[in-house]
């Protein structure tokens, strides 16, 4: 073939079929050799997960069995799981009992993160240090002095306890956000003091936007530490079944279901169902977030 420029093109060169599937195949077993562990890893992880609903769509004599395959799939299982307990009075409790703690966390942890990062003060290190020894203070150990001031107060059998002291000190989200916080340079926030900004629209203004995947990794953790969270409400609500979370109510639809493992099952598919949905949709934050927190500090 000749070109206007006078110079000999050559055709181009098809690929048979079977060349063409061997370098996909081959492409295919590089990805699975190069992820291996990545693979295998979450196959591990999943197994749990798909078991838990393999059982919660059986019958209830085959859940006791050695099968793991539904011998006939009974989706109305997650129906039926509403008419033996009050799941959604529980996950109101529950979702109430996490999003105002995680909201409450993140209010009293980023000014005091930024406080750590960004500002020189006397007692800076020493205030650190004190964070980092509450993350390994064991609860048990202040539990008998909180619970007897809650006593006190009268707010024991409600979410209360559980609530509050999230809006003032939550350790590990100091320490998290603090983190990340030192990975964000201080031109900006210098920059943004000499157009007139004083230290908390720098923060508000400048640093918290900037800091986004960290709050949300923070969130994050706060929110599947309340969710799961089996000690306290049993200490503080124990006592009265109208504020008990799912973590709470799932002990006690075990204990009165303890033969039918597919309602226990089903009823623990749907606790599960919210936090693997936000894990999905706020797992490039998460991810991002983690992953520049140890970057600096």
């Amino acid at each position: 073939m000749i070109t206007l420029s006078g110079t000999a093109r050559k055709p181009p060169v098809s690929v048979p079929p079977r060349v063409q599937f061997k370098r996909t195949w081959d492409k295919r077993l590089s990805y699975i050799a190069t992820h291996a562990v990545g693979i295998a890893l979450g196959v591990i992880f999943m197994l749990p997960i798909l078991f838990v609903f393999l059982t919660a769509v059986m019958k209830s004599d085959q859940a006791m069995t050695a099968s793991l395959w539904p011998s006939e799939w009974h989706f109305e299982n997650f129906i039926k799981v509403f008419e033996k307990a009050p799941l959604l009075e529980y996950f109101g409790n529950s979702l109430l009992y996490s999003a105002v703690a995680t909201a409450g966390a993140l209010l009293s942890a980023i000014p005091a993160a930024y406080a750590l990062a960004k500002l020189r003060w006397r007692g800076q290190n020493l205030f650190f240090m004190l964070t980092v020894a509450a993350m390994l203070l064991p609860p048990q150990v202040t539990v008998v002095p909180l619970y007897d001031l809650w006593v006190r107060l009268g707010f024991t059998g409600t979410l209360v306890p559980l609530i509050v002291p999230y809006f003032f000190f939550d350790a590990f989200s100091i320490f998290l956000l603090r983190q990340f916080f030192l990975t964000i340079p201080k031109d900006y926030l210098e920059a943004a003091k000499i157009d007139g900004c004083n230290e908390f629209q720098a923060m508000y203004r400048v640093l918290i936007p900037m800091a986004k995947p960290g709050i949300a990794a923070t969130a994050m953790f706060c929110f599947l530490f309340t969710w799961n969270d089996y000690f306290g409400p049993l200490l503080y609500t124990g006592e009265n079944r109208d504020h008990w979370p799912l973590s709470l109510a799932i002990a006690s639809f075990r204990g009165m279901h303890h033969v039918e493992w597919n309602m226990t099952m089903a009823a623990t598919a749907l606790i599960m169902a919210p936090v693997i949905v936000l894990f999905v949709f706020a797992q490039k934050s998460f991810v991002k977030g983690i992953t520049f927190t140890g970057v600096k500090g």
